[in-house]
Order: C-alpha cells, then structure tokens, then sequence
C-alpha cells in the first residue's frame, strides 16, 4: 500500500498541528498514512533519520513563516538519501510564490495552494495510479517539461465534508498540547497586512459538527482549546452556541478565542459574565492601532471607544483574561503615534498586552504595496519590517527595547502592584516608562547576560534610583511583588533590612489591636518579614483605607509549608512594658 508521511516543524513542543490532522483524516481511507510532528529546535539530522525510517513515498510538510527556514534545509537531504520520494509542500508560507520555491529548490516536487484537504487526496489517487497531475486545481507540481501551475485550489463548498481531525484513537497525541480547533473559515474584514483578508467571505463547520469534536476533545481532557477562528464573535447565535456547550460539559478544559472587540455585542458580554467561570476562557483581540490614517491605509474598520469599552467592563468583571496585540511599524503610523496608541490600549489594562512588529507575508495586501510606504524589510522569513517612510530603523530598535522591557515586567504577570503604580504615578505615561527603562536596560547591558527572577526586581530598583524616583510607596509595592510571589521566606533581600532584627520590644509602639491569629514569637519571626511602608503603600495594598502620613509597619508572614504569605499590618495587643506582650495578626 502508498505510504505518505505528513510532517511539519512546530515552533515549540506544547503547539499541535491541527492541518497534518485534517489531511491525515482525509486520506486514511485511501493510504497508509504516518504522521510526525517536529519542533523548529529539533536538529535537522534527528528530523531526517525519522524520515527515513519510514521511507513513504509522498513526504508531505507543512510550512509556515516559523519553519520556512528549517523546512527547506531538510528537503535537499530528504533527496539524497530518499531520492524517490516524492515532497510535497504545502501551506500559506508555500501558496502564493509558489513557482519562486519551485525554481529556487529543485527538491520541491509538488507545492499545495490553499486548502490543502481534497488536493492531497486527489494527489495520493493519481500517484498511486501513474496518472498526471495536471487536472488537479491548486498545484504547482514539476514536470520534464517544466513546472506547471494550475491555479488555486477550489474551496470546500461544505467544510462538515471534511473528516473530523480529532478521531478518538489519535486523541492521546493531544496529551499536554495546545489544541488548535476551527469552527469557521475565512475572515470578513480585509486587513492588507492578514493572509486571512485575501480569502473573501467566511464558511463555518455545523454547530452539530462542532459540538461533536469539543465533546471528544472535553471529555477527554484535553489542558486547552485554541480556537484559530480569525473573528470567532462575527455570528453572534453561533458563538453563544458555542460558549453555552463548553460551559454545560465537566471537566477543567480552558479556552482561547480570537475575539474583534467592536463588534462583540453587549448581551453575550453580559451571558459571559453571568457564566463563565473566572479564567475558564482568554480573548485575544487584536487592536494593532488607534490611528483613524493608519485604519484607513490598512483597510481596517474598527471602533475604538466601542472596543475600549468592552474590554473595560469584561476587565472588570473579572471572568475573563484579555490579551491585546498592537503592531509597530504600520504605514502612516510614526514613533509619536505609535507612543499614542501604545498609551491608549495600555489605559484599558488588558491582561496582557503584546507589541509585535509588521510582517510583510507573502501575498498580503500591504507586501505586494511596500514600496509606496518607502518600506525596507527582511528578505527571508519572518519578512518583519526594518523601517518605512515614517519609522527609520532606530525608532524600531528603541521599540524592540521597549518590547523586551514589556514582556519581563508586564505580561510576565510578576509585578502586578508595582508596575501599574508606577506607570501611573511616577512618569509621564506608561510608554516613557517602558521605552526608558528598555533604554537603560540597553545601556546596562543586560540584555547580554542571563537574569533570574529575583535580578529582575533588581534592575528595576536600579531604574528607579537612576530616574531619581523618591516616591516610597513605588518601592514598597516593588518589595510587595517580590515577597508576595515567594513560597518561602526568601534567604536574601536585595533593600536595606532595617527592621530585620528589630525586638518585640522596639515593636510595641505600634496602635493596638485585634486578637486573632498566631503570636509574634521569635519561631514565627523566622517565617516573616517585617517592613516599613508609607500609608499610601498600605491602602494600595488594600491594608487600611485611612488617610494617614505616617509610615507603618506590616508583616509577611509565610506558612509552615510551601505557599504565599499573607501580608497585616501589625498591631499590638496591649501597651504594657513587659518582656511578655503578644503581636497577633488581623484575620
């Protein structure tokens, strides 16, 4: 029987292919099908040895941006050691120069454009016939002659006609992966710098279909569900559908969705937080700029203070995380506009907030244009911009600094209290925070050397001393995040202990009382930190809501076993001067 291997290169381990499965599913009938899915680290001999071991006659491999590079050292050495093998390549990385690779790799045999699910099969059928390929729509295949290019494939008219890529006997390749799952395909909107804008309308999967396979998957237990839907919320009645099916099932299943803010209407907010369990699903949603120029260019309709205020009342309910993503380096946009919009979509305080830089993808809108916008980009995968008639090439290093800065101290979630405060209080906006420190960073030179988690609330102190900052409630809630996310009692403080061998004696002057909890004795005293903090520090760290001037003393104090610490003020029992008085905490 036909042997076809199906592989691709994933950018980490945890990701899932979810197309080598919808091909597999397709053509099992008809072959004997071997799929392996690799990682961009593996090295390219391990790839190769794995290849050859099964020997298929069809190598089909899925190429996207993240493996393009990787993908095409590995296909002359396919042909060397299996020079019968006939490599097919396949996906949006592949489909829109498709003659360019063919011309400029010899070991290409067949390139796949577009839905690749009925091409595949009718490939395998006349390979495995010796019949020629020239009937096939969506191919460009070699020939004696020459190449051959016969147009972009059909599109599936009904996707449910496509086998359900996540039969029951294959689910245990699922296990602590990211599955990826598509209810829709398409997009509706026509964003010149998306590869999914250059497919006009959108088709969907039947709800049936679709409950069918997040049943499966649910039921097993998969650790999460990645819904790659480009605007998953564009039906309303389809989406809640779906909301309402996930949250019906057991089990501890997380879902991601790709969500455009605008348009998500007011009632499935209010049904989400209503429903959904806190942290049971994550909205990505892309705002990318807030410039109405930079739109316009783009072709991208979008209303900010509609999504602005969405994302603020999902924010404050609390159900749901939010991921925001803004892109740098997008026509008509320059260093001061981008710091605009940077400003804007911090203010809504997503979750997470992520700065990527524009991409020119093959056959997008924006590529196929770039030299109208004076635009200077990377020859070869990722094709991320370097600079264009707005943004020269220094403006998006500071902004690669920034991006950095950004990551450590805001998405990695490590400094939930002092980070906001400081971004509020202590500078002029949240960029002159992030771009200043990432300077620094650069100027220290620490992006060249390796940092534990405990250097990085280090280097920020740094920071904050070099910026001449004096307001001691930013350094107290510094201190805070880095107690507060121990274990342990930490071993080394990085500040001045100057409380850290006080007495019980020198602690009495402290205001009474309250009489819950354990007693401040020297063998508690070995699992505590005491600090002393400005009033304003203790109401940020919700402590007291009293307006006072005077500093205050609290206490983190750790649990026998492994976890965080509860953080009091401290309060004293009685007055009395004896070597015999109690400290107890608030409950």
């Amino acid at each position: 029987m036909l042997r076809v291997m199906l592989t691709t290169l994933n950018a980490k381990y945890v990701h899932s292919s979810l197309a080598l499965r919808y091909l597999r599913a397709s053509i099992e009938q008809q072959c004997d099908v071997v799929m392996r899915e690799f990682t961009i680290h593996d090295p390219v001999e391990h790839v190769l040895t794995n290849i050859y071991a099964v020997k298929p006659d069809i190598l089909g491999i899925s190429c996207y941006i993240w493996n393009i590079t990787e993908t095409l050292r590995l296909i002359p050495l396919v042909k060397k050691v299996l020079p019968q093998t006939m490599i097919v390549l396949g996906g949006p990385e592949v489909s829109y120069d498709s003659m360019e690779f063919m011309e400029l790799y010899n070991g290409i045999d067949v390139i796949v454009r577009g839905e690749g699910e009925l091409t595949l099969k009718l490939i395998v059928q006349s390979f495995e016939c010796n019949q020629p390929f020239d009937t096939i729509r969506g191919i460009v295949f070699r020939t004696e002659e020459g190449m051959i290019d016969t147009g972009v494939a059909l599109k599936i008219p009904s996707l449910d006609e496509i086998p359900s890529p996540y039969a029951a006997m294959t689910l245990h390749e699922l296990d602590k992966r990211i599955v990826y799952f598509e209810a829709s395909r398409g997009c509706p909107f026509s964003c010149q710098f998306c590869l999914s804008s250059i497919e006009a309308g959108v088709r969907y999967f039947s709800l049936e279909r679709v409950k069918d396979d997040l049943t499966r998957l649910i039921e097993y237990g998969v650790r999460q569900i990645k819904f790659v839907d480009r605007t998953f919320n564009l039906r309303k009645d389809y989406a809640l559908a779906i909301f309402e099916h996930v949250l019906s099932l057991p089990g501890d299943t997380t879902f991601h969705f790709e969500i455009t803010g605008d348009i998500l209407k007011s009632e499935v907010v209010s049904w989400l937080i209503d429903h959904a369990p806190p942290g049971k699903f994550r909205f990505e949603i892309g705002v990318q700029s807030t410039n109405d120029i930079t739109n316009a260019i783009i072709k991208r309709r979008q209303d900010f203070a509609k999504l602005a205020e969405t994302v603020t009342r999902i924010r404050e309910s609390g159900v749901i995380l939010q991921h925001l993503d803004l892109i740098a380096g997008l026509p008509e946009e320059d260093y001061n506009r981008f710091a605009q919009t940077f400003n804007e979509v911090y203010a809504l305080r997503p979750d997470e907030l992520q700065l990527g830089f524009l991409k020119l993808l093959r056959g997008t809108g924006l590529r196929k244009c770039a030299a109208q916008y004076g635009y200077v980009y990377m020859d070869t995968a990722p094709y991320e911009m370097l600079s264009n008639d707005t943004m020269p090439y220094e403006d998006v290093v500071r902004l690669k600094r920034l991006e950095d800065i950004l990551e450590k101290y805001y998405n990695s979630g490590r400094f939930p209290r002092s980070i906001p405060y400081l971004t509020n209080k202590c500078f002029a906006t949240p960029f002159d925070f992030f771009q200043r420190f990432g300077d620094f960073w650069n100027l220290r030179g620490y992006e060249r050397i390796g940092h534990q988690i405990n250097d990085l609330f280090v280097r920020l102190e740094e920071f904050l001393r070099e910026e001449n900052i004096v307001n001691e409630t930013a350094y107290a809630l510094l201190r805070a995040d880095f107690l507060l996310r121990e274990k342990i009692r930490p071993k080394r403080l990085w500040w001045k202990r100057i409380l850290s061998e006080v007495t019980l004696t020198m602690l009495r002057a402290s205001e009474p009382p309250l009489t819950q909890g354990e007693t401040l004795d020297a063998s508690l005293l070995k699992r505590c930190v005491i600090d002393r903090i400005p009033a304003e520090a203790a109401r940020e760290l919700e402590l007291t809501k009293e307006e006072m001037s005077d500093d205050l003393t609290v206490i983190y104090c750790y649990p026998k076993g492994l976890g965080h610490p509860t953080v009091h003020l401290l309060k004293c029992v009685n007055r009395e001067v004896n070597r015999d008085f109690q400290w107890q905490f608030p409950s």
